[in-house]
């Protein structure tokens, strides 16, 4: 499976901005769907997730009310809708692909770049 991640870019702060992750060679449906992001000089970390057996949906405390990830199955795709962004969300997102049972992500994408201005 190849995850293509794109839609990053320059945002001030109080934007907003939609990531998106294409996949091919594999259609997801019990699934995990995750972003991840990693700012300079610092680990990667969870953002978001999305169970796709069920629907649930888990965030990261920083990011809570703010961003939403969401899936369109007839695209194969799922997004990060990113609201009122901060200077602090400013790092390179990664999409990831998992086992829904296990939550082991082993399909990762290659990144985009969000930088919020302040």
């Amino acid at each position: 499976v190849q995850l293509q991640a794109s839609g990053g870019g320059l945002v001030q702060a109080g934007g907003s901005l939609r990531l998106s992750c294409a996949a091919s060679g594999r259609t997801f449906s019990d699934d995990i769907l995750g972003w991840f992001r990693q700012a300079p000089g610092k680990e990667r970390e969870f953002v978001a997730a999305l169970k796709g057996t069920g629907g649930g949906t888990y965030y990261a405390d920083s990011v809570k009310a703010r961003f939403t990830i969401s899936r369109d199955y007839a695209k194969n795709t799922f997004y990060l809708q990113i609201d009122s962004a901060k200077p602090e969300d400013t790092a390179v997102y990664y999409c990831a692909l998992g086992d829904g049972t296990s939550g082991h992500y082993d399909s990762w994408g290659q990144g985009t770049l969000v930088t919020v201005s302040s």
